[in-house]
């Protein structure tokens, strides 16, 4: 809709609406954020902090779905571009919401990236990402091993509805992304940094340099890894999250984001051509202010959950299990974590305990629930509570079985979101008797 340009922090506007007429009015929507630190925490606290209409500590929630101007012929400017929400003039909650871009500056920051734009869901970013970087006829690369749902829109729903089409290679090895590139038709190199459900690490510095240098976009979902690893930072176009995850942390929000330049957020905002604004996958402002809420503690809930992951990690693989974790020395990318991780975040809060078959899986996890208090069954991650899955019958049930074998999932694979809640030795205690329990029922 409108095409002025949006301050990440705005100004409040009053009297009439004359003043802020430019001649020369900007033409994009969102503007660059400040200047970036390294250390995501950091980051974060460099925004400025958004205060309530009356004093208050926290931002004010803005409701409308709809706003008011002051002037008869302001609708018609702002629809023509002139005027926008770098000066406070908003048209419609499902263009630009005050608080909805206020959490957008947060992303940004978070992810050492020009913008962000925030969504109802983690799908619908990824699918809006997608549809504004590829056309009809366009390739994409991608990963093997993806969230089940990603998989399914790359391997049947943008074939089949907009005849774009995906080779899925072994992210770690190189070459073979290379030769997956097409150039002139791949647009886009998508992958996980840490990938669900195998916890492969992507080398990101080199991923980008071999895709950049065929003139394509990179995207990557660090969902798994917020805090942990900054992609733009290592050279990522664009950073995708579902924040209904670490960043939410509660359990009880759907939502997503889009971090990435200035330019490709502009781009999706367009009346005209925009992924985002005809697509609609709007954010309500009230749970963008929950969300804002939370993301001053998530280094520290994360430094949590990786530090307890670790902890259990390294117990499991004395007690002899089948342990998956990058943080372990002989996880074959420990050694691209360290080199591309942030400093003192830890190596990822997710444990992979591969039981081999879904039936030793399925009664692992039903002792460790129903038994021991040790976690709960669901799906998702980054909870206080540790959940598990099993990944093959699950979040990753979208993909056949020639598909999970090439990506590495077990049918016994079981996806542990290690929690902070309790004590960690109370949390290990309950672990070891749900193993003692295994034992017994064997004998």
């Amino acid at each position: 809709m409108a095409d002025g340009n949006v301050n990440l922090s705005s100004s409040k506007r009053s009297g009439s609406d004359d003043q802020f007429a430019s001649a020369a009015a900007k033409k994009h929507q969102i503007t660059k954020a400040l200047p970036h630190v390294e250390d995501p925490a950091a980051a974060l606290a460099n925004v400025r902090h958004e205060f309530g209409e009356h004093g208050g500590v926290n931002m004010s929630i803005e409701a409308s779905a709809t706003f008011t101007v002051m002037e008869p012929d302001t609708l018609r400017r702002m629809f023509a571009g002139e005027l926008g929400p770098d000066r406070d003039f908003f048209i419609y909650s499902r263009h630009f919401n005050p608080t909805v871009l206020n959490l957008g500056r947060l992303m940004a920051a978070l992810e050492g990236t020009e913008a962000a734009y925030c969504t109802a869901s983690g799908m619908s970013a990824i699918s809006s990402v997608l549809l504004q970087l590829c056309s009809a006829g366009d390739h994409v690369v991608a990963a093997r091993t993806l969230y089940g749902g990603t998989h399914a829109l790359l391997t049947h729903f943008l074939p089949r509805a907009c005849n774009i089409t995906t080779s899925f290679v072994d992210i770690r090895d190189l070459e073979m992304v290379k030769r997956e590139i097409v150039e002139g038709r791949t647009k886009v190199l998508y992958f996980e940094a840490m990938s669900n459900p195998t916890l492969t690490v992507a080398n990101v510095p080199e991923l980008c340099r071999i895709a950049h240098e065929k003139g394509v976009k990179v995207v990557v979902d660090n969902t798994f890894a917020p805090m942990v690893v900054s992609p733009a930072r290592l050279g990522a176009d664009v950073v995708i999250h579902s924040i209904s995850k670490y960043i939410s942390g509660g359990a009880d929000i759907i939502a997503g984001a889009v971090c990435g330049p200035a330019s490709l957020l502009n781009s999706m905002m367009d009346l005209h051509q925009g992924a985002l604004m005809l697509l609609g996958p709007t954010m309500n402002p009230k749970v963008a202010f929950e969300l804002s809420e939370r993301l001053p503690h998530l280094g520290l809930r994360m430094k949590e959950h990786c530090h307890r992951a670790l902890t259990f990690a390294t117990r499991m693989k004395k007690l002899g299990l089948k342990v998956i974790y990058p943080g372990l020395e002989d996880h074959p990318d420990h050694d691209v974590l360290k080199s591309i991780a942030n400093k003192d975040y830890g190596h990822g809060g997710i444990i992979c305990v591969d039981m081999e078959t879904e039936e030793r899986a399925n009664r692992l996890m039903n002792i460790l629930q129903n038994c021991t208090q040790f976690g709960l069954m669901a799906v998702s991650l980054g909870y206080y509570e540790t959940l598990m899955s099993c990944s093959g019958s699950s979040t990753s049930s979208e993909m056949n079985e020639e598909e999970k074998e090439l990506a590495g999932i077990s049918p016994g694979l079981v996806r542990m979101s290690i929690g902070y809640n309790g004590t960690l030795e109370q949390k290990w205690g309950q672990f070891e008797k749900a193993l003692s329990k295994m034992q017994d029922q064997k004998m």
